[in-house]
């Protein structure tokens, strides 16, 4: 079943820089997001969530979270991860050395 259907891209990571370029090239609106996609051989997907994304940045979108709000979030993901850690431990410890005082 091999050579069916179509094959998946290697992920790439992209600059801010060249996003931003990319979503000039679409609000100038000599071509559509499909054929900027084409043309610099992204998917619609991708540039699509990028103009959606700076425009929950500008302001002109309020369906969202904006870039610093999802880093904000995913700081906080992280930091609330690793209270839990730390909880989980002092738990572990605690019931140890409730076990050897008795």
């Amino acid at each position: 079943m091999e050579g069916m259907g179509k094959q998946r891209r290697a992920r790439r990571a992209f600059t801010a820089e060249f996003k931003a370029e990319i979503v000039e090239v679409c609000r100038r609106g000599d071509r559509s997001m499909r054929q900027v996609a084409k043309d610099f051989d992204l998917t619609e997907t991708a540039v699509r969530d990028w103009v959606r994304q700076a425009d929950l940045d500008a302001g002109t979108r309020t369906d969202g979270l904006t870039s610093t709000e999802r880093d904000e979030l995913a700081r906080l993901r992280r930091e609330n991860r690793r209270l839990a850690e730390d909880v989980e431990i002092l738990k572990r410890a605690t019931a140890f050395f409730a076990k050897e005082t008795r």
